[in-house]
């Protein structure tokens, strides 16, 4: 399986020859968003539905996510500031082509003053052709986006808040 792809830091993040920027806002507060990302990462399947199973790897230092078509991750976190951010790099994976990847949340209070801003940021490098496809595909990775950060609101919605005393 494992292709060893290029080992990049957060610095690759603004200087990546392909990057996608999304965002969309949640009524869950920062914390709670980023326990989901971070901290619960074998519920991602529940809410980010192209991912088919995850788990953390080397004490929570790295995962392994697999999608749904078979493609599978190795990673390493880079980032874990809570309320704030999350990031983390592909090392290995079996996807063709990818030549980098590193994927970065970052949190904020949401522009109403309730709930939370999430931006999802997708830096990635490969050969040309892997770049242009990539960009093609940018309407659909937006529209899982969407629906994964959707479904993560709701889950959070009818998850009882953290020692609230509740379930």
């Amino acid at each position: 399986m494992a292709r060893r792809l290029r080992s990049v830091d957060l610095d690759f993040v603004p200087v990546a020859p392909l990057r996608l920027v999304f965002a969309a806002e949640v009524s869950a507060p920062p914390e709670a968003v980023y326990r989901s990302l971070a901290e619960d990462v074998e519920g991602w399947p529940s809410w980010f539905t192209a991912v088919t199973a995850a788990r953390p790897t080397a004490a929570g230092a790295g995962r392994e996510v697999r999608l749904k078509g078979g493609t599978v991750f190795r990673e390493t976190v880079l980032a874990k500031e809570p309320g704030e951010r999350y990031a983390y790099r592909v090392d290995e994976t079996n996807a063709p082509a990818l030549q980098a990847l590193l994927e970065e949340w970052r949190l904020s209070p949401a522009a109403t003053g309730a709930g939370t801003r999430v931006q999802w940021t997708f830096a990635a490098d490969g050969p040309a052709p892997f770049r242009f496809t990539l960009r093609l595909g940018r309407a659909g990775l937006g529209r899982a986006f969407r629906d994964a950060v959707r479904n993560l609101d709701e889950r959070l919605a009818a998850t009882p808040p953290e020692g609230s005393g509740r379930g």
